[in-house]
């Protein structure tokens, strides 16, 4: 106790510094767990969390064998693959792109324009998206003028995830930039000086020295990105789709909205989440492992 008392006088405007984090974490974060033993009961609001009836694992039980299991699973699986194969490497190559640039003037008008969407709130994009999209929208009417027929997107569950990674790359591909960029200028600049003069050109020079410069960088962010696969964003999922497209668009975060807020199933709504929150930590502690085996990088 003596020594941590001592650190906390030597440190104590760092802990003052941490301590809104630390408070922010046990209220939101880890305070609610405690409501985790829903899912093993039969919960009633007027009987509360202690007073409702134990069940054990009936939700889970129900969920398996639900007619939406696969479905649902499906949808969330594609979709996380889809913006994993196709949203990751975007910021990678955009970075890597605007390092190359000459003009500092047209790297910052480009970086400011791309990042811009991130600060865009979602309910506008969504709002923007089915505008464009309508049959009378600005994307249709481009199509109508080239001879094409009109086609009501949303409406059609076939070009749902097409729709839903497009947007998701265009809002993230400028703030995940940053990161990338960052990482760059901590690449000696003298290893391209060293590549100048033995010859190697643009190509060589970002595949032998600007990759593996920010390869940690890539692998962290790669291993928080699989370990949050499950994680499908359900707000802009539930502002896009509707019956018609539930086929490709239904997810297990909107499964649990429905079920849970919709109609008011507490019990079954908490243990899908639970199980996804499980397989989410699962994905991430075997992405961790294969990281740390085939590179030597990992988040601990």
């Amino acid at each position: 106790m003596t020594i941590v008392r001592k650190d906390f006088v030597r440190n104590k405007a760092l802990y003052l510094l941490v301590t809104p984090v630390v408070l922010f974490y046990i209220l939101f974060a880890y305070t609610p767990m405690y409501g985790a033993i829903i899912a093993f009961k039969d919960y009633t609001p007027i009987k509360g969390i202690v007073g409702s009836r134990w069940v054990g694992l009936e939700h889970f039980k129900e969920f398996f064998g639900s007619l939406y299991f696969f479905r649902i699973m499906k949808n969330t699986l594609l979709l996380s693959f889809y913006n994993l194969l196709f949203g990751f490497p975007a910021p990678i190559i955009l970075a890597v792109l605007l390092n190359e640039l000459k003009s500092s003037i047209f790297r910052r008008v480009t970086q400011t324009i791309t990042y811009m969407p991130h600060f865009i709130t979602l309910v506008v994009v969504c709002g923007i998206l089915r505008d464009f999209t309508l049959t009378d929208g600005l994307i249709n009417d481009m199509i109508a003028y080239f001879g094409g027929e009109r086609i009501a997107f949303l409406q059609k569950a076939d070009f749902f995830r097409t729709l839903y990674v497009s947007t998701e790359i265009w809002q993230g591909i400028g703030w995940g930039t940053i990161i990338y960029l960052a990482a760059i200028t901590g690449i000696d600049p003298q290893q391209y000086e060293a590549a100048k003069i033995d010859g190697a050109n643009k190509w060589r020079q970002i595949w032998h020295i600007t990759l593996p410069g920010i390869r940690p960088t890539i692998i962290i962010l790669l291993i928080l990105a699989i370990g949050n696969m499950m994680n499908v964003g359900f707000e802009k999922i539930i502002l896009l789709y509707n019956p018609a497209t539930y086929e490709t668009a239904d997810v297990i975060s909107s499964y649990v909205y429905r079920k849970g807020i919709l109609e008011f199933d507490y019990s079954f709504s908490t243990a899908v989440g639970l199980f996804n929150s499980v397989i989410n930590f699962i994905v991430l502690l075997a992405a961790n492992y294969l990281s740390k085996k085939a590179s030597g990088s990992s988040l601990w």
